[in-house]
């Protein structure tokens, strides 16, 4: 059992942290895809195109075993080499990344379904670009999109299983060490983990759902 609670531990702090960043790369990189600067919009959309089309579990190995032997280590004892980013940080790096191409394009609508006299009132009040985005903009932006971004992110903390494969102790890699230890305990450990993510996954859907109404505003968006 001890096994289970830490690997249950791991999954949430793995799903928060990748939650947030990946909502934050979403909103950085709708600002981006609206730039005056081709140069940016195409890094932007060039980030996009190469995360959304490849698997996940691919990006995932290629950030582990490719970008991780270029990073650099520490000695904690003056004996041991421990690298700078440890495997929990890549899968937060990596899954955060996927899930925040989609959330870009996700974001990116409902930019544009903000009318654009919206922004104009916004700038003729002597908003700048930055200001009239933040302020006007994205809020109104964000109503638009949440049950897309709902969907997303639900998918995500799903996806955070796939840490599985560069030894994360989530909760599929603490379950699949139990079912090696103790064969006889492979059924009831697959319906735990069953029961686990869907609670999981629940939670954060009512959570979302929540925000839905809090943020609702009658006529417009959700």
């Amino acid at each position: 059992m001890a096994r289970i609670i830490s690997g249950i531990a791991t999954t949430i702090e793995l799903s928060l942290l990748c939650l947030v960043f990946s909502v934050v790369i979403g909103v950085l990189g709708a600002w981006g895809q609206g730039s005056k600067s081709r140069i940016i919009r195409a890094l932007v959309n060039g980030y996009v195109q190469f995360f959304r089309n490849t698997p996940p579990l691919l990006q995932l190995l290629f950030f582990y075993f490719a970008l991780g032997q270029f990073t650099p280590s520490y000695s904690p004892d003056g004996w041991l080499e421990v690298p700078i980013i440890s495997n929990f940080g890549w899968a937060v790096i990596s899954l955060s990344f996927f899930a925040g191409a989609f959330n870009i394009e996700i974001f990116r609508a409902g930019v544009e379904a903000v009318p654009n006299a919206t922004l104009e009132a916004a700038e003729s009040l002597g908003m700048s670009r930055l200001q009239a985005y933040t302020n006007v903009v994205f809020p109104l932006a964000l109503r638009t999109p949440m049950p897309a971004l709902s969907a997303n992110l639900i998918n995500l903390v799903k996806t955070t299983n796939q840490a599985f494969a560069i030894a994360v102790p989530e909760l599929l890699y603490q379950s699949v060490s139990i079912w090696n230890d103790f064969p006889s305990a492979q059924k009831p450990t697959m319906l735990l983990l069953l029961v686990s993510y869907l609670t999981l996954v629940g939670l954060l859907s009512l959570g979302i759902a929540f925000c839905e109404r809090k943020m609702r505003i009658p006529g417009y968006g959700i």
